[in-house]
């Protein structure tokens, strides 16, 4: 594989304005975003951005940054715009989509994406991890993943953070059938779903270029699109869930995250 990094980053946001630029530790939430992505060695990182002002933050802090269409509907819609100026020979054959509001994520959380791809069937890469806070099962805002063969064995799948140096033997993959927002426990393991993605590049194209599909609309969740297709999504099991930042609340926690590293 040839994989490219591409981090889509829009400066409109209802819960928190100015996000990307949102200052952590005397620097712009998306340029934590892009060093950790650099610190994964995947391979080039380019930030896809809807403003100058976030251009000129990547630019400063040594990075590369694309500029895209301001009215994209998601960040799939951006990344793939920001590939096709970056790369239109097609040198890359992977792309990872790292979201912009992660600016604690593990460079080890990030590579753990490519491994289902390892399998010629999958055309598109996820992440899961255990849900342990039983909170979380009934809230609409955790992503939950449904996988082919029903739900796994509550086991712990390793110690160590998912590097492709720190196992003996790959990390579980499995295929996802469903996502969901709302789900009643009966016991069973269930899984959160992260938000970050690896595509072929020729699924990618596929799937930007479908409409919305019903299941999409009514749980507002884009991967199903993928899914009612027929588009096969692979997911690798990891131990930690990366925290996203939406809120004023949770940028303060990324702050303190940070400052004690």
């Amino acid at each position: 594989m040839n994989p490219v990094i591409l981090i889509p980053a829009r400066l409109a946001s209802t819960r928190l304005p100015n996000k990307p630029l949102a200052d952590i530790a005397g620097d712009p939430m998306i340029v934590h975003v892009w060093r950790r992505a650099v610190a994964s060695k995947i391979g080039e990182v380019f930030v896809a951005c809807d403003d100058e002002r976030i251009f000129a933050a990547i630019q400063k802090a040594g990075g590369k940054a694309v500029m895209t269409r301001a009215d994209h509907m998601s960040g799939s819609d951006r990344i793939y715009e920001a590939l096709q100026k970056i790369d239109p020979h097609n040198k890359y054959d992977v792309v990872v989509n790292v979201q912009g509001d992660v600016p604690t994520i593990e460079p080890d959380v990030i590579r753990a994406v490519l491994e289902p791809l390892e399998s010629p069937s999958v055309d598109i890469a996820t992440l899961a991890c255990e849900i342990k806070d039983e909170k979380e099962i009934g809230d609409p805002a955790v992503v939950k993943v449904i996988f082919s063969g029903g739900t796994l064995p509550p086991v712990s799948l390793r110690e160590t953070p998912p590097t492709r140096s720190s196992y003996s033997t790959p990390p579980r993959t499995y295929t996802a059938v469903n996502f969901l927002r709302s789900t009643t426990s009966s016991g069973e393991t269930l899984y959160h779903h992260i938000g970050i993605y690896a595509y072929r590049r020729s699924a990618l194209e596929r799937f930007v270029n479908l409409p919305p599909s019903p299941r999409e609309l009514q749980e507002k969740l884009e991967q199903l699109r993928a899914l009612e297709a027929g588009i096969k999504i692979g997911v690798a099991i990891v131990d930690t869930v990366p925290l996203g930042v939406d809120t004023q609340e949770h940028l303060d926690k990324a702050r303190k995250i940070i400052a004690n590293n």
